[in-house]
């Protein structure tokens, strides 16, 4: 059962190998030029997705093609190269240039998941009997498109973890003169408000005690984002431990939310060689 449909795989695959540095199949430097050949990328990006949207361990994915050892190594060294966090910012350029982000509307959510295995990142969850969790202060756009994240462990509160988040916001670039911020109730504090301020940014909280659907406003799209990033199981149950490759397979999640939503928004508006024949 392939991890995702071809008609998405595919420009993945065409943008991630166009990252990558050029590398013979063979050493130029062996004496005998005689090892065995070195394993295709496509092979190791092929595991990649299979592990981030099914959960299964190294050990488990592993098989003839390629060892978990391999699977491993390859993954960090193209953590190193910046391939994954540059693929996710090709991504959204690219759904900017043809459908165009709401970037004048952003919500913001926190996101709490399981993290069996600990790590740099874990901390007691509150919600899972003092398990070790995962949360992420997420934010999207207006239409739900992850733009960043920040991680920490489970017990930390939202509310500490807005500024951290607002931060990411300079990595995007030219921004539009007024942005509205869609927090929960979570965020209902004159710290928020003074933070929010200092920024020149509209806040829309909801009001703590007060029925949510009244004033859930456009919130609905960053909740929608983290029910999209959690159907990936490595990402709602993380084993994990260090924090960089977490955001690597997190890189990879947002990129893949972004090439469907744009693949889905402009099937009925463009042509192109590979347009699948029925809106995906």
């Amino acid at each position: 059962m392939p991890a995702l449909p071809s008609w998405l795989t595919e420009p993945l695959w065409d943008q991630f190998a166009a990252l990558l540095p050029e590398r013979p199949t063979f050493h130029p430097d062996h004496p005998l030029g005689c090892h065995r050949r070195r394993i295709s990328d496509r092979i190791i990006f092929d595991k990649m997705l299979q592990l981030l949207r099914f959960g299964c361990s190294y050990e488990a994915i592993a098989d003839a093609t390629c060892s978990a050892t391999t699977i491993r190594s390859r993954r960090d060294k193209w953590i190193r190269l910046g391939v994954f966090a540059r693929l996710k910012q090709i991504a959204l350029e690219s759904y900017d240039r043809v459908v165009g982000l709401v970037l004048d509307q952003i919500a913001i959510d926190g996101s709490i998941t399981k993290a069996p295995g600990g790590g740099e990142v874990a901390g007691r969850s509150p919600v899972d009997r003092g398990k070790q969790g995962l949360k992420r202060s997420g934010m999207t756009d207006g239409y739900g498109i992850p733009l960043r994240r920040v991680l920490a462990g489970a017990n930390r509160h939202d509310s500490p973890l807005l500024a951290p988040t607002l931060d990411r916001l300079d990595d995007l670039g030219p921004l539009p003169d007024d942005i509205t911020v869609h927090l929960d109730a979570g965020y209902d504090s004159d710290k928020t408000r003074t933070l929010l301020n200092e920024r020149r940014l509209h806040g829309r909280i909801a009001h703590k005690g007060q029925k949510a659907p009244i004033q859930a406003s456009q919130r609905w799209h960053v909740e929608r984002t983290h029910a999209w990033q959690n159907a990936f199981y490595r990402l709602s149950r993380c084993y994990e431990r260090r924090t960089h490759v977490i955001d690597a397979f997190f890189d990879l999640a947002d990129t893949i939310i972004t090439v469907r939503s744009l693949i889905r928004q402009a099937w009925t508006t463009h042509r192109w060689d590979e347009r699948p024949n029925r809106r995906p």
